[in-house]
């Protein structure tokens, strides 16, 4: 892991099926800031991460990069 990965929102988007612009639209945002997130440019705020989880309908830990090896 390199230190800019700090969210998993383009994995997460991969496994449910959807797309950065699905993304972006449902929630309202720029698709360039939406890009920025899954490229891991950018970080979306905690309030946003949890908006992510409900649209994604995923438990917002999923989201996140761990910080422990073992989990």
């Amino acid at each position: 892991m390199t230190s800019k990965e700090l969210n998993r929102i383009r994995i997460v988007l991969a496994e449910v099926n959807k797309r950065n612009k699905w993304l972006a639209d449902t929630l309202g945002k720029n698709q360039a800031t939406v890009s920025q997130w899954c490229n891991n440019a950018r970080q979306p705020s905690v309030e946003t991460l949890f908006d992510i989880a409900r649209v994604l309908d995923v438990n917002v830990r999923s989201l996140l990069v761990s910080t422990k090896n073992d989990e």
